[in-house]
């Protein structure tokens, strides 16, 4: 292992993960949202909707991300649609992680009884009431096991994002590996690196669920 070596490669790889954590981070707000909207959808059965939300679910949930970003970086442009590189990373970590996210929230939500909506509606609340303050924030308890391993399955997911060149960490491990051959060193410091970038959400996760365990939410 060859210190200097990875000193000198200390800069690059820190401006790779901050492109890594940018995308990332991005590409999982909007799958957050787009998961809790269609989950809602498949929830509560919204005529047409619905099956338009299965179908995307499906689809996104049984292929690769890197063939859904070759799709979307190389297929878009032939019908007039040109994205750049890292749009197309955000775009395409959002549509994959809204359909991971969507089926987190969907568990949640049925894991609630039934009687919970009946006795909040007898006692006078509306259904929109009943849906923010009483199921809700049940259901989102009930989901952050799932909601935090789909967070970390999709920054590992960010791995793929050198297909479309974006210099993420995994880009930049594989160039300076083929242009100077010290594979050792740039293979510790990518493992490194993600690690700092996953191990932090998972404790953090781990902590969360406890606490909303703890205040007796998802029980």
């Amino acid at each position: 292992m060859n210190w200097e070596v990875i000193q000198s490669y200390l800069p690059l790889y820190e401006k790779a993960a901050l492109l890594t954590l940018k995308i990332g981070w991005l590409g999982i707000a909007f799958s957050i949202i787009l998961g809790f909207v269609c989950a809602i959808i498949r929830h509560y059965k919204i005529p047409v909707l619905h099956r338009i939300v299965g179908i995307y679910i499906e689809l996104f949930r049984n292929t690769p991300l890197l063939i859904q970003l070759f799709f979307l970086y190389f297929g878009l442009p032939k019908i007039g649609i040109a994205i750049d590189a890292e749009f197309c990373g955000v775009l395409g970590l959002a549509l994959l992680g809204g359909a991971y996210m969507a089926e987190s929230f969907r568990s949640g939500l049925e894991s609630i009884e039934p009687i919970q909506t009946e006795s909040a509606l007898s006692l006078g609340m509306s259904r929109t009431q009943t849906i923010w303050h009483v199921i809700l924030p049940q259901a989102i308890s009930s989901s952050v096991p799932a909601f935090v391993a789909n967070i970390v399955f999709l920054l590992k997911e960010t791995s793929v994002f050198s297909a479309i060149s974006l210099m993420d960490l995994m880009f930049t491990a594989k160039d300076l590996i083929g242009l100077y051959s010290k594979t050792i060193e740039c293979l510790a410091m990518l493992v490194i690196f993600y690690l700092i970038i996953l191990l932090p959400v998972s404790i953090v996760g781990s902590i969360v669920e406890k606490k909303l365990r703890f205040a007796g939410f998802g029980e």
